[in-house]
């Protein structure tokens, strides 16, 4: 098993204990916050190469999708109710309240990663810079409808 599944893995199953023995909505936030910095961080660079503000760089594109491919599916389980408070953050309330609409978001920006690793894989270029701008759509489109542009508590 490749060290990113286990990592992954680990991670998962910490989430899935974590709800079972009842988190603190302020970890679960933080916990969430701090996996969407990390997909930030490795997707910031390769939207830049799509959009032309940087060279393409195929080492940089494999080795970042492979980072958000490892933990894009993470923090969807910290979004459980109960944690829509209790620390600053970003997150609408509408993801408590319009949940299938959210989970269906969820499920398209996971998705459109396992469509960017099938590229990267394939190696094409053009395709990849395609699939990472589908990616940032799915993310855009969830960050549009739930995502705050200032921290509430």
């Amino acid at each position: 098993m490749k060290t990113k599944h286990i990592f992954a893995a680990a991670l998962t199953l910490m989430v899935a204990a974590g709800a079972k023995a009842q988190v603190k909505p302020e970890d679960a936030i933080d916990y969430r916050q701090s996996v969407m910095n990390v997909v930030g961080h490795a997707f910031g660079p390769m939207i830049s190469m799509v959009q032309g503000k940087i060279p393409y760089n195929k080492d940089v594109v494999v080795k970042n999708s492979n980072v958000i491919d490892t933990i894009i599916d993470l923090p969807w389980a910290s979004f459980a109710p109960g944690t829509e408070k209790g620390a600053p953050t970003k997150a609408s309330l509408k993801i408590w309240s319009e949940s299938e609409k959210f989970k269906e978001l969820a499920d398209k920006a996971q998705q459109a990663a396992v469509n960017l690793g099938k590229a990267v894989k394939g190696g094409d270029e053009k395709t990849i810079k395609t699939t990472l701008g589908d990616l940032g759509k799915s993310c855009k489109s969830c960050h549009d409808d739930f995502k705050l542009k200032e921290a509430r508590n």
